[in-house]
């Protein structure tokens, strides 16, 4: 199996002049993503950064996160994207867990980054795109070297990248993808998504520094001589502008994208007709509205699924084939998935189960976390804590969570990092998060609480003191004050009581 050093050379040298990101009316070929992203790896070796070593890269979507992306890989280092939502004691967090060596940002970021900096003293060097920051190299002054480009070579259990999931234990753990992990995923993708090599184009929207965006939309691409168009935010008329100015074949989403999409003007509806297909991910789409997208734009949706451990992409309704409504359709080429039941056996079609994936795409394992790693795998098999079925002719389904996690717009939250900062401001005496719901960000965490009786809180407050330490993502939308949180005998706090306050509340379902 190639590196993915060599893939990407590859197809710049059979594609050279097709394009390769489509930024405005900018247009940048694969031969140019392949010069400058060397030129950057040259700059990386010059500062000393070696085979092995780890460079944060703190970017919104743009060419400048490709080409960082793949400078970094080609000087032999392991790439750390950052979440932009986090807060700057989380990214401190990963700076410091993953021991990055250099960081580089994008200008919109000088202040966190400067704040995150002092807390990180591992950094050895900065870089900033977009424009200039106090103690930082520009980025097209990093790249204005004339140093030799370095020859190195990696196999497929070197590392790619680390990508930081959020923890139940109030720490992110690190995913650890080798070469070996996304060269196979790329292929498995091009194959079951039918991709047409130097011809198709994504309009990317998902963020870069998620899983789903960098293996589908920016590595499948370079790797196939195909184009990506990077937005740095989600808004429904810009995203249909840039479809038709980029003439995009493909859209990758999360449900609640599509849901505003069907907002769009019928008027603007032809400027999404180049699309061949739309993917989605990250969340369980509701079937109406994938069949209102349809209707109304007459492109399909296909869903799949897959968690960033499995580099992402596991499974996908076939292109073309057969599409299952509610399934996330057949595991891609390469890829296995079966149902296990607690004690590691293999359950029958219908079974509910735990769903359970192997394959050269799945991680090597979490940075220096043993024991979280041991946790997930049986044997091969990597334990995706999904809770699915599978029926006659192969096709998955997932009916919950085996955690209380939940998806706000495809990305990951845990409620007990949440838990952990409500306990941590001083009126708050209990606290439970738990998922609900949402018809436009596929679920909300809402958080319950019990004050002391000796002190006082508004809603205001308590979500103030949240956005101070929490991502935008993670602040509860909803907060709940009770005299006291429903427990069990052991004193536990149930929160399935509390699913069930809020489903009554919402009128899902009645008192019994």
């Amino acid at each position: 199996m190639t590196s993915l050093i060599h893939a990407l050379r590859e197809s710049a040298r059979l594609y050279p002049d097709r394009p390769a990101v489509i930024q405005g009316a900018q247009v940048i070929d694969h031969a140019t993503v392949g010069d400058r992203s060397d030129r950057l790896a040259a700059a990386l070796a010059v500062r000393g950064v070696a085979k092995g070593d780890r460079i944060a890269l703190y970017c919104p979507n743009s060419a400048e996160f490709a080409i960082a992306y793949v400078g970094i890989v080609k000087a032999g280092a392991t790439v750390v994207p950052v979440n932009l939502l986090l807060n700057t004691e989380e990214i401190g967090f990963i700076l410091n867990d993953s021991g990055a060596k250099g960081l580089i940002f994008h200008q919109a970021f000088s202040k966190q980054a400067e704040s995150v900096l002092r807390a990180a003293p591992g950094i050895e060097f900065r870089v900033c795109v977009g424009g200039e920051a106090e103690g930082a190299v520009a980025f097209d002054a990093f790249l204005d070297s004339n140093a030799p480009i370095p020859e190195v070579e990696c196999d497929p259990e070197d590392l790619v990248v680390i990508l930081y999931t959020s923890g139940t234990t109030g720490h992110p753990k690190g995913a650890m993808l080798s070469h070996g992990n996304l060269v196979a995923n790329t292929r498995s993708v091009r194959q079951a998504m039918h991709w047409r090599p130097g011809e198709d184009v994504v309009l990317l929207v998902l963020p870069m520094f998620h899983a789903f965006a960098a293996t589908v939309g920016m590595l499948t691409p370079l790797t196939n001589g195909c184009a990506f168009v990077p937005l740095p935010r989600f808004e429904p008329d810009q995203v249909a502008d840039a479809i038709h100015a980029g003439r995009a074949t493909i859209f990758l989403g999360v449900p609640s994208m599509y849901t505003v999409l069907l907002r769009l003007r019928n008027e603007r509806v032809p400027l999404l007709s180049s699309l061949r297909f739309c993917v989605s991910g990250g969340a369980a789409l509701p079937v109406d509205v994938l069949r209102r997208f349809e209707e109304k734009f007459g492109i399909r949706i296909y869903e799949g699924d897959g968690p960033t451990e499995c580099s992402p992409v596991t499974c996908v309704n076939p292109i073309d084939g057969l599409i299952k409504p509610g399934t996330v359709g057949l595991p891609v080429p390469g890829v296995e998935m079966k149902i296990l039941d607690e004690e590691g056996r293999e359950l029958p079609c219908g079974e509910v189960g735990e769903i359970a994936v192997r394959g050269a795409n799945v991680m090597k394992g979490y940075w220096k976390q043993p024991d979280a790693t041991r946790e997930v795998f049986r044997g091969e098999w990597f334990l995706t804590g999904d809770l699915g079925t599978r029926d006659e002719d192969g096709y998955f389904s997932i009916v919950d969570r085996k955690k209380d996690l939940i998806i706000v717009n495809g990305m990951n939250v845990y409620p007990r990092m949440i838990e952990e900062v409500l306990y941590r401001f001083a009126p708050i005496r209990e606290a439970a998060v738990v998922g609900e719901p949402h018809d436009l960000h596929g679920e909300i965490p809402v958080a319950y609480i019990a004050i002391d009786e000796a002190k006082s809180a508004t809603e205001a407050e308590v979500r103030a003191f949240c956005r101070e330490h929490l991502g935008r993502h993670q602040v509860p939308r909803k907060i709940v004050f009770l005299p006291e949180l429903p427990k069990n005998a052991a004193g536990k706090i149930l929160k399935r009581q509390l699913r069930k306050h809020g489903e009554i509340e919402r009128g899902v379902t009645g008192l019994e």
